[in-house]
C-alpha cells in the first residue's frame, strides 16, 4: 500500500481565523493550523504578536497531499482570499502581524510562488502593484488552542470578522 507523501505550505494573509476555512474545505488538505511565523521571538503568545513587536505574522500552516492538491493550486486559492495590493494588513486587520506573505519551504515552492505572483501581476486584475512578499519559511509556532478551527468554534464571531471587507473584496475581484 502506498503511503501518502504530504507537504506543507505556510501563508499569511490577515487574521489567521479567516485563512483557515478557505483551505480547510479543499480536497487533499489534511490539516490547517493557525499560528505565528517570521519573527524573532521563540514561542510567541497571541498577546505578544498583537503588539507588532515580535516580527511575526499571523499565518496558517497547511498540510496537504500534493497528488490531490498541488502547491500551485494552493497558491491560486491564496491569491483569491487575500488582498495582494495591501502591504500593511488585510481588510479591517491592520498592522505588521497581518501582512500578506507566502513562506516557502523549498526551492520548488519559491519558484512556484514567484511565478504565480508574476502571473497575477501580469494579469491586470489589480490597478495597484502586487506587494505580497515571498520569504523563506522560518519556525512556525501553533497559536493557542482557542484560535484553532475558529470558524467552527464561534461561527457568529467568525462571520463578523469575515464581514470586515474580505468577502466583498473577493466578490469584486474574483467572482467575475
Amino acid at each position: 500500500m502506498n503511503e501518502k507523501k504530504l507537504d506543507k505550505a505556510i501563508f499569511a494573509g490577515g487574521c489567521f481565523w479567516c485563512m483557515v476555512e478557505p483551505f480547510d474545505t479543499l480536497p487533499g488538505i489534511e490539516k490547517v493550523v493557525s499560528g505565528y511565523t517570521g519573527g524573532h521571538v521563540a514561542n510567541p503568545t497571541y498577546e505578544q504578536v498583537c503588539t507588532g513587536e515580535t516580527g511575526h505574522t499571523e499565518a496558517v500552516e497547511i498540510t496537504f497531499d500534493p497528488e490531490v492538491m498541488p502547491y500551485e493550486k494552493l497558491l491560486n486559492y491564496y491569491w483569491q482570499v487575500t488582498d495582494p495590493t495591501d502591504a500593511m494588513g488585510q481588510f479591517q486587520d491592520r498592522g505588521s502581524q497581518y501582512q500578506p506573505v507566502i513562506y516557502y519551504n523549498s526551492a520548488v515552492q519559491k519558484a512556484a510562488a514567484e511565478k504565480s505572483k508574476q502571473e497575477l501581476a501580469d494579469s491586470g486584475k489589480f490597478d495597484q502593484p502586487i506587494v505580497t512578499r515571498i520569504e523563506e519559511a522560518k519556525p512556525f509556532y501553533p497559536a493557542e488552542e482557542y484560535h484553532q478551527d475558529f470558524y467552527k468554534k464561534d461561527p457568529l464571531r467568525y462571520a463578523m470578522e469575515e464581514a470586515g471587507g474580505r468577502s466583498k473584496f473577493i466578490k469584486e475581484h474574483w467572482d467575475k
